[in-house]
């Protein structure tokens, strides 16, 4: 493999990173998410969002390359407080320092090379300096990668579910959560 690293991304890679989620989400969720949803998605304009997210100081937004090439990226930072309430909607006691992992994609010809683990590695180091100690992410129900990719640093789902909207087709996620000191399997 050639070089693999992390590195924090700039306003100059939204447009990287909008193709690596338009691509990654047209084909890992198209029987997950409506053909409109899919077909609706602009460069442009998922470019332009990127670039506002990137250039956000409370969230993080790591790349993932390997070689010259742009594989993946990774988004989170300290956790909303309606993010972290339990199932019951009463609210832990580590609230304020709990960090949500918002995404974490890499495309899936460049799937199984690591990229993932460095990603989730190093945002959690990040999460961890900036005084979490915990960390979430919701993940598709019918997802079983990302479940099994999560499973694998030890995170596992806390019984919190939610239904979105997906383009008039509900989309039930599971919330998963976890140490910040991760391990891999």
């Amino acid at each position: 493999m050639a070089d693999a690293e992390v590195r924090t991304a700039t306003v100059a890679d939204a447009a990287e990173i909008a193709r690596i989620q338009l691509d990654t989400w047209r084909s890992a969720y198209s029987e997950l998410l409506p053909p409109g949803v899919l077909e609706e998605l602009a460069q442009d304009t998922t470019e332009r969002q990127w670039s506002e997210a990137v250039a956000e100081s409370a969230t993080t937004v790591l790349l993932a390359t390997e070689g010259s090439w742009t594989v993946g990226f990774c988004v989170g930072g300290t956790a909303p407080a309606g993010e972290t309430a339990a199932a019951d909607g009463s609210v832990p006691e580590d609230a304020n320092h709990t960090g949500l992992v918002s995404t974490l994609l890499v495309e899936p010809r460049w799937g199984r090379r690591g990229h993932g683990g460095r990603l989730l590695g190093t945002l959690a180091q990040r999460l961890r300096e900036a005084g979490n100690i915990r960390g979430i992410a919701w993940i598709p129900e019918a997802d079983e990668a990302s479940m099994a990719f999560y499973r694998g640093v030890g995170w596992e789902p806390d019984g919190t579910v939610r239904t979105l909207d997906a383009g008039g087709r509900p989309l039930r996620e599971l919330r998963v959560t976890g140490s910040l000191e991760l391990r891999f399997e």
